[in-house]
């Protein structure tokens, strides 16, 4: 069974940075063989792509949201099977549930992890 655990989320102010991260279990190899990604979910919208990262048979070539681009970087760190989010200049429009997502054979999501980006 495959398992997400996200950490890092808080109140920050804007301007701040944050960086998320998303523990895996569970699957079978390294965390570079499948494609993984970041979404958030503000109250009352659909949840969207934040960024993504492609598995390593693709080069883990990176993607990124309009919005995010420039300020957010996704990466892994293969030897401890965590995702991160590094989020610099945060706005209070990034203020949201963050989730951690995996594809193997299905989606597979973390419980999420609250921002809000506030003064």
């Amino acid at each position: 069974q495959v398992q997400l655990v996200e950490s890092g989320g808080g109140l920050v102010q804007p301007g701040e940075s944050l960086t998320l991260s998303c523990a895996v279990s569970g699957i079978s190899g390294s965390i570079r063989n499948y494609r993984m990604g970041w979404y958030r979910q503000a109250g009352g919208k659909q949840r969207e792509l934040v960024a993504g990262i492609a598995p390593i048979q693709s080069d883990d070539s990176t993607y990124y949201g309009n919005s995010v681009k420039g300020r957010f970087t996704i990466s892994r760190d293969v030897a401890k099977n965590t995702l991160y989010l590094q989020m610099t200049t945060l706005k209070p429009d990034d203020t949201a549930v963050y989730f951690c997502n995996l594809f193997n054979m299905r989606d597979w999501w973390g419980q999420g992890t609250q921002v809000t980006v506030s003064s």
